[in-house]
């Protein structure tokens, strides 16, 4: 009988990358917000602004 034994797998993201994609991460969130809060089409401020209503975050 033959017992053999298998190095663990990771399956998470490498601790390098991890910076990196919270900086991504961040700016992709931050120039939605600002796209979104600073645009001058109406619809899609008003979309933005609803939204914010909708989940119970102050806006003005």
């Amino acid at each position: 009988m033959t017992t053999s034994t298998l190095a663990p797998v990771t399956t998470g993201p490498r601790a390098a990358e991890r910076p990196v994609a919270v900086a991504l991460a961040a700016f992709l969130g931050l120039g939605l917000l600002f796209m979104a809060g600073f645009s001058p089409a109406i619809a899609l401020h008003n979309a933005a602004h609803d939204f914010r209503h909708t989940q119970n975050f102050p806006c003005h």
